[in-house]
């Protein structure tokens, strides 16, 4: 069984105040203890000790919205708005084989570790995300995304899912990774492709999710019919010719009609282009939200209204979304321009102290996350009994002393470089520059290779 004592100047538990140098005892896959550096080791004199000294440790970061095997689509699509955007990485999606796919998923599980991301929520068609999911050491939600616009394939569409569920669950049996399915988006889906899709997760115990509110193209295209979704998009995607009728209704209360909310665990991503009223569903219906700062800012999507989501009780955590959309899986940038964003859109300074500071983001992108994902028990923050999915972030480079306060040294100044150990379930899985569980060179090489099928 493995046996360790991690100290670091700071250990930030998030359930509890952060320590000054403190310190982490972990046996086999759990944390024990969690306490003072000076007294563990008194109390555990024979421990292996290592000492990360200017660091903070902290419980892996939770990722509530990743497409891993989009890495290779970094910086390919840029400097356009939603839909122009998603039409051309679907464009360049189709000159990728299954290999390349692979190797793609590889390269983000890569670079999500070395992030100090220990937990996804992965949406995918293919089975390629959840093989690196596993083989970079991840734990998490991979769900098996499934749409169709075309009334008669959706049964068809629903037994395909329904069967990579099984061989993906198979597939992962004895890791920390389980297997979802996510209805794509409004604009993606036949209403009675919602249906199904909710009477199988609720029926299998499956978690859910759901792209949702994310663009005013999707708002327009839900409740007028009209938007580059009802035009350009349908007809790329072959459903030129299946009619589509507004709706007159938002596209939180459209899904609403259709049974997906009833899914216990959903997991609804974006929800950007929301109002008061909608919100209200959300909460009453228990609906978790991946809120993706970065991404809905670069593609123009918009600002989720974060202070509604907190004054409603929605649990809210952050997604990194993918590299195609943001161009680098990182966390702290994640927290840091969500929290700039929100302070910059807001109009009652009472929000900075209530909501917009530096330890409320932490939150969202560790506990909170975990607990969108019903992992609250499990993960999340560092305490005796959960497992020890644990990261260390270096503290020593010039942008970040002199440290006084590591909430806001982790919010304002950190980024993924200064990630120095990624462990989730008491194995490291990144260390130093090095994965044990990948092999980094070929990664990189074959990233190169891929990437240039884009090209053009």
């Amino acid at each position: 069984m493995r046996e360790m004592l991690l100290c670091a100047k700071y250990v930030i538990p998030v359930s509890a105040p952060h320590i000054d140098d403190g310190a982490v005892l972990v046996r086999g896959d759990r944390i024990v203890e969690v306490g003072a550096r000076a007294e563990m080791i008194a109390a555990h004199p024979s421990e292996t000790i290592r000492d990360f000294g200017l660091a903070v440790l902290m419980p892996g970061f939770v990722d509530l919205h990743t497409h891993l095997e989009y890495a290779v689509f970094r910086g390919a699509v840029d400097d356009m708005p939603y839909t122009a955007w998603k039409m051309q990485v679907q464009a360049k999606g189709s000159r990728l084989g299954p290999k390349d796919w692979r190797d793609s998923a590889v390269l983000g599980a890569m670079e999500t570790v070395r992030s100090g991301i220990t937990t996804i929520a992965d949406i995918t068609r293919l089975d390629h995300s959840l093989a690196a999911a596993k083989q970079a050491g991840l734990s998490g939600v991979v769900y098996r995304e499934v749409q169709t616009m075309d009334k008669t394939k959706v049964a068809e569409r629903m037994k395909a899912a329904e069967a990579d569920i099984d061989a993906w669950t198979c597939a992962v049996a004895g890791s920390p990774i389980e297997v979802g399915l996510a209805p794509h988006s409004p604009y993606t889906c036949h209403p009675t492709l919602f249906q199904a899709a909710a009477e199988l997760a609720i029926a299998r115990d499956l978690p859910a999710a759901i792209h949702l509110a994310g663009s005013r193209d999707e708002y327009d295209f839900v409740r007028y019919g009209s938007s580059n979704l009802a035009q350009d998009f349908r007809e790329e995607s072959g459903w030129r010719d299946l009619a589509w009728l507004p709706t007159g209704v938002s596209p939180v209360r459209y899904v609403l009609q259709w049974g997906l909310f009833k899914v216990p665990r959903l997991l609804a991503v974006h929800c950007v282009q929301v109002d008061e009223a909608d919100v209200e569903v959300l909460a009453e219906n228990h609906v978790a939200v991946a809120h993706c700062p970065r991404c809905n800012a670069k593609l123009g999507m918009g600002i989720a209204p974060l202070p509604l989501f907190f004054e409603h009780g929605l649990t809210v955590g952050i997604g990194t979304d993918s590299p195609a959309s943001n161009n680098t899986v990182d966390p702290f940038d994640e927290m840091r321009i969500g929290l700039l964003l929100q302070r910059g859109s807001t109009r009652d300074e009472r929000d900075f102290f209530r909501y917009f500071t530096a330890r409320t983001f932490i939150r969202l992108a560790t506990i909170h996350g975990a607990r969108a994902l019903g992992l609250e028990d499990e993960i999340g923050s560092l305490e005796p009994g959960k497992r020890a999915d644990i990261v260390a972030v270096d503290l020593s480079a010039s942008h970040m002393v002199p440290t006084a306060d590591p909430y806001s040294a982790l919010v304002h100044t950190a980024n993924q470089e200064n990630v120095s150990m990624t462990m989730v379930a008491g194995r490291v899985v990144y260390q130093d520059g090095s994965h044990p569980t990948l092999d980094a060179e070929r990664v990189l090489a074959r990233a190169h290779e891929v990437r240039a099928k884009l090209r053009g």
